[in-house]
């Protein structure tokens, strides 16, 4: 099989990248080792993997096809952050203030992908290829060959890695450095909760973990709450009614008492900078090419930033010539270098910042949020840029 472009995994982030190339004119093939999404019949089950996405990604899905296609009846609006210290300091983003309509939107994994897969599933340009597994890929000067469990051979001018963050894409490649360990876990659940939102997102800062919660449809919520793995197994063994307690206390019971209504569960937190997302006729996308702290929840924003950026490169260059060229994919590369370091700097401070003891450190955090509190341009400033 000869394509332009084969896209190794369908989730988010590669079911966009296909979806962004629809008019390309590119020959693409999707290669995915699941059977093609579907949405469970039971509308009261809710999906534990909630994304925050920005509205510049939420206009590039749009663009997709994709966001017009879910139920915006299970979306959130997120109209106000507010951002707690460990010694009273407080930071508050108002979409408002800034004059925009909202800050985020709060979504289920599976709801955005069943939309971006309708789509794919009519795609002239696309061959979806899956379940299948990859067996054996190699490079040669002018193409990329791809051997699947069952046999199949594919060829292509552009292998585009988008297969998260253990990707074999990328240890096919050699692209051998070693992610760094936060020593700390994720755990992750949803609740239904006593007091209302009002589309307000919330975070506390403290010594022993960083706790987010983020606004679901009427009264529910998603928690992130990065902890230490000892900490995130005990939380893990607590009875619903124990884990409930304990993240209403750590959040000072906002929104008062909580029900838990998806099991929880944990990830190891790290952050992975590489050298390089690209090679000759390979290119990385998402958490293949980069890992960050979860405390920004700006992970699979960065992936639909790299989406963007890998298919505006590919259709002033790629259409007209080869594809996989690595001058082309430099351009990519060095595109999203700024954004990608950006991030990953900013939320490591941060984490190392808030998750010690020192008591100068303790100080000057919460005298840093309570400054930027004060400082409205500032605030609009950091405001506008998690819209992008």
């Amino acid at each position: 099989m000869e394509f332009d472009v084969v896209i190794i995994g369908g989730g988010l982030v590669g079911a966009s990248l296909a979806a962004a190339l629809k008019s390309s004119g590119l020959r693409l093939a999707l290669v995915e080792g699941q059977p093609s999404p579907t949405l469970p019949t039971d509308p009261a089950e809710w999906d534990s993997r909630i994304y925050a996405v920005t509205p510049g990604n939420a206009e590039f899905l749009r663009d997709c096809g994709a966001w017009q296609k879910m139920d915006m009846s299970r979306v959130q609006q997120v109209e106000e952050m507010r951002v707690f210290g460990d010694s009273g300091a407080e930071l508050d983003f108002s979409a408002y203030q800034i004059g925009a309509a909202e800050l985020t939107f709060i979504l289920e994994s599976r709801l955005l992908q069943q939309a971006l897969w309708d789509g794919l599933q009519q795609q002239d340009n696309l061959t979806l290829l899956n379940p299948a597994r990859c067996a054996e890929l190699t490079w040669q000067p002018d193409a990329a060959h791809l051997k699947l469990a069952d046999g199949r051979e594919i060829r292509a001018k552009l292998v585009v890695g988008a297969d998260g963050r253990e990707s074999w894409v990328r240890h096919q490649a050699g692209m051998a450095e070693v992610p760094t360990p936060y020593h700390q876990h994720g755990v992750v659940a949803n609740f239904s909760t006593e007091k209302a939102h009002h589309g307000i997102a919330y975070q506390w800062f403290s010594p022993d973990g960083i706790l987010a919660l983020l606004p679901l449809p009427d009264k529910r919520i998603s928690i992130v709450w990065s902890v230490s793995p000892e900490r995130s197994a005990e939380l893990l063994t607590l009875s619903p009614e124990e884990l409930c307690t304990q993240v209403a206390v750590a959040s000072q019971h906002m929104l008062g008492d909580l029900s838990l209504i998806t099991p929880p569960s944990a990830f190891a937190l790290r952050v992975l900078n590489l050298a390089h997302i690209t090679k000759p006729r390979l290119a990385l996308v998402g958490d293949a090419a980069h890992n960050v702290h979860p405390l920004s929840g700006q992970g699979v924003n960065l992936g639909f930033r790299d989406v963007r950026q890998l298919a505006e490169t590919l259709l002033q260059g790629g259409a007209q010539g080869d594809c996989g060229e690595l001058h082309l994919l430099r351009r990519y590369e060095k595109a999203r270098r700024d954004d990608i370091l950006s991030m990953q700097l900013t939320t490591d401070a941060l984490k190392h910042l808030f998750i010690n003891d020192n008591p100068l450190l303790r100080t000057l955090r919460n005298l840093g949020l309570s400054a930027t509190n004060q400082f409205t341009p500032l605030k609009k400033m950091l405001a506008k840029h998690a819209l992008i």
